[in-house]
């Protein structure tokens, strides 16, 4: 509960920095890269829908008060939800900092610092994986050695970092893992995996 909680007071502070044009987290000499492309149409649509939703129950819900005003906070809720979402994606971007660190980020629901010094390889490997946003794959037999993070948005992965020695990641609701291999996707892959490659130590 305290997570869900800080990831409601996070996405309301997203949200205040998308109206003020502002990011998190990017210093100057950083390079941000966006990873929202995958997802922004899926985000409008799921908005308008939900603005449809709301008004058509407004309209059918009038004759029953309580019903109406339960219904009219929910929609109201799921509305500000979507939004706080996305904004969190835009104003959280990926960071490539100017030390040759790389910060992966989704929001205010996933954030993964990774040391220059820890970057073995970077390359564009574009995949296109089913299933949720954060998934890992352990390896057998090897510990943590070879074990693979997949960072999931709009289905696809575009950027495959290998990593010196495994690094531990936090879930969304709080578990734990440890991976060598992190795959995430970036709007203008090529472009992160040049400007990390020329700030590696």
């Amino acid at each position: 509960m305290r997570r869900l909680l800080m990831h409601e007071v996070r996405g309301v502070g997203s949200l205040a920095r998308w109206v003020a044009r502002r990011t998190h987290g990017v210093r100057e000499g950083d390079h941000a890269a966006a990873y929202t492309g995958p997802q922004t149409a899926m985000m409008y649509g799921l908005l308008f829908v939900s603005v449809v939703e709301t008004v058509v129950l407004t309209v059918l819900l009038t004759p029953w008060p309580l019903v109406h005003r339960i219904m009219l906070v929910l929609d109201v809720y799921t509305v500000l939800a979507v939004l706080a979402l996305h904004a969190g994606c835009v104003t959280r971007p990926h960071v490539a900092g100017a030390d040759g660190s790389l910060r992966i980020r989704y929001g205010a629901l996933f954030d993964l610092l990774i040391a220059g010094e820890q970057i073995a390889s970077v390359r564009v490997e574009r995949r296109y994986p089913s299933g949720g946003l954060v998934q890992f794959t352990p390896s057998e037999g090897q510990g943590d050695d070879g074990s693979v993070l997949d960072l999931v948005v709009g289905s696809q992965t575009s950027v495959r970092v290998e990593l010196t020695e495994p690094v531990t990641f936090v879930r969304p609701l709080g578990r734990t893992g440890r991976a060598q291999v992190v795959r995430f996707h970036a709007d203008e892959a090529e472009e992160l995996v040049r400007v990390l490659r020329a700030t590696r130590p």
